[in-house]
């Protein structure tokens, strides 16, 4: 993919009926609502050692988050990384017990000459399951190229989580409830993923809008429940959420108090757990500079402007809005809703480019591991809204 004279990307035709192929896999609803009509037909042939190059660096980053967390987690550490105060003992409470499980995560990698260079870490809400673990193995399959290797063990390492999650807390019946924003199709198709994995990992996976759950802190209803059937309600000790751990502390506080509350009861485990926004937080982009300079994997990042060309980016910011462009002056901006929020700096890293003029970001999810690669690309910044691109690794 990458030319040390000049980064460019080596692209192959894969055509096919991408919906016919995914369906006959028995996943019509990845494909129902859309979610394979921006993979174009082509794949990025990705040379084997730069494959495993991000793989390697989706592991060695996550490492490097961890041990860079401050022991005790000091309020002044939170405060530096934008953690809503209101969030603090949930947080630290998942933290300092390793019953709370981190399933997944995507780290947003450059492909640089010098290697993979992180962007940033979804660490908490990461999106694009169905296409990186299903769609984009189908679309080579829709091409005839079924011998084609791809790395997309996103599926599979999520049972090995999940079965883990499980066993963690087996005290607990293994019911787990799936949320969603209701008004979302993509949400659920990614939830939906999650629940099959789920199942096959020995829970009674269940999926259910957030707006239709029942949370009570009294009596014998204590717990999580939602209605399962007619005039049927279920209790489920595990909760995995798919809103976001800031948007649950800006704008649902009492929520976010009864969570805590059923957490500390051993009433409910919640998934992905509080501590990722730790590393959710674009503020860790300006820790991990400081704990690790200059390591191969960063990009100089600070908490004020620096030198150069750099890009601006709020804390807790998400699909590619409020995002700023800045070399002495602004040169481009991306609207959105988080342009009141703490910023950081990074520096500006070339991503590699084809000669249509798209620009190329790798997707690498970690699920205990770096386990599957996908690839986004756009003309401009990467958005929830741009081209999702499989690869094949040659």
């Amino acid at each position: 993919m990458l030319n040390k004279d000049k980064l460019s990307v080596r692209l192959e035709p894969h055509s096919g009926d991408i919906d016919t192929a995914v369906r006959g896999l028995g996943w019509e609803w990845c494909v129902e609502d859309g979610c394979a009509n921006y993979v174009p037909g082509e794949a990025v042939v990705l040379p084997e050692q730069e494959a495993d190059a991000l793989l390697e660096a989706a592991g060695t980053l996550y490492e490097m988050m961890v041990n860079a967390v401050p022991d005790g987690l000091p309020d002044e550490f939170l405060k530096v990384l934008g953690i809503p105060e209101n969030l603090w003992e949930l947080l630290r409470q998942s933290w300092n017990d390793d019953r709370h499980w981190h399933l997944y995560g995507r780290f947003d990698l450059a492909q640089t000459p010098e290697g993979p260079k992180l962007l940033e870490f979804n660490a908490d809400t990461a999106t694009s399951i169905p296409e990186t673990a299903v769609v984009q193995w189908a679309s080579l399959a829709a091409a005839g190229k079924n011998e084609a290797r791809q790395y997309s063990g996103l599926y599979e390492a999520l049972v090995e989580q999940l079965k883990t999650w499980r066993m963690l807390n087996s005290d607990l019946a293994p019911a787990l409830l799936l949320t969603y924003i209701g008004s979302s199709a993509e949400d659920e198709a990614n939830c939906a993923v999650l629940a099959q994995a789920a199942n096959e990992a020995g829970f009674e996976a269940h999926l259910c809008p957030i707006e239709q759950v029942n949370i009570s802190t009294e009596g014998a209803e204590k717990g999580v429940w939602a209605q399962i059937g007619a005039e049927q309600w279920r209790q489920f000790p595990f909760l995995f959420k798919l809103l976001p751990w800031e948007q649950i502390a800006w704008e649902e506080p009492e929520l976010l108090e009864s969570l805590t509350y059923l957490a500390s009861m051993r009433n409910v485990v919640i998934a992905n757990p509080a501590y990722t926004l730790l590393f959710q937080s674009k503020g860790m982009l300006a820790w991990l500079w400081k704990a690790y300079p200059y390591h191969p994997l960063l990009l100089e990042t600070d908490l004020s402007p620096i030198q150069g060309k750099y890009i601006r980016k709020p804390y807790f910011g998400r699909e590619g809005q409020s995002v700023e462009v800045v070399d002495k002056v602004s040169i481009t901006k991306v609207r959105g809703d988080y342009d009141s929020q703490q910023q950081v700096y990074q520096r500006w890293c070339e991503l590699p480019e084809d000669n249509k003029g798209y620009k190329y970001q790798a997707g690498v999810f970690w699920a205990g591991e770096g386990c599957a690669i996908g690839f986004r690309r756009e003309k401009g910044i990467i958005t929830n809204l741009s081209q999702f691109v499989p690869h094949l690794v040659a």
